[in-house]
């Protein structure tokens, strides 16, 4: 399970940094992701 959870992050984090183009855009894709996995553990 843990494997699967750990796979799942980096893939969105790397899905996230390719996505962005400015260093700002890095750091909302960052904070968005932070919010949904706090989302997700209430």
């Amino acid at each position: 399970m843990r494997k699967v959870f750990v796979t799942l992050i980096t893939a969105t984090l790397l899905t996230a940094l390719a996505a962005c183009n400015t260093v700002q855009g890095v750091g909302r894709d960052i904070e968005s992701v932070g919010r949904a996995g706090k989302d997700a553990m209430h």
